[in-house]
């Protein structure tokens, strides 16, 4: 699934990405990016259940089995995920490069009040250019 360079996102999904990190505070908040090839349409929160939400995440491995479900039936894509970096900036921590798995997905990581999105390619994380749509 290689989604090039360039992605489409609504401006409610960033307003959404945006919300969710105020909402977790000192905590990272994450989920899953849904959408159709180069579209990202839907924010789906997930819980974090890593050890310590205030240093990593981890997407509930339930929410990640429901979202392949639901695509295989013919539901939306899994376009990505997302989570955010309370303090810091929005780009891939050393800990997410480390966690990164080449599979060409979308990362979207929001830190102080700004929206990155990164691509997990074969040579690690490169910054994705936005088209940003209604």
């Amino acid at each position: 699934m290689h989604l090039g360079m360039e992605i489409a996102v609504t401006s409610g999904v960033i307003a959404t990405l945006l919300a969710e990190a105020g909402k977790a505070g000192r905590a990272e908040c994450c989920g899953l990016l849904l959408g159709q090839a180069g579209r990202i349409e839907e924010v789906r929160p997930a819980d974090n259940v890593a050890d310590d939400p205030t240093r990593h995440f981890e997407i509930d491995p339930l929410a990640l089995l429901q979202a392949h479900k639901a695509e295989r039936a013919g539901g939306p894509q899994l376009i990505g995920y997302y989570h955010s970096h309370p303090i810091g900036h929005p780009v891939p921590s050393a800990t997410d490069c480390e966690h990164a798995s080449g599979d060409d997905r979308v990362w979207a990581i929001i830190a102080g009040g700004q929206v990155a999105f990164w691509r997990d390619g074969d040579g690690g994380f490169a910054e994705v250019k936005v088209g940003k749509v209604d």
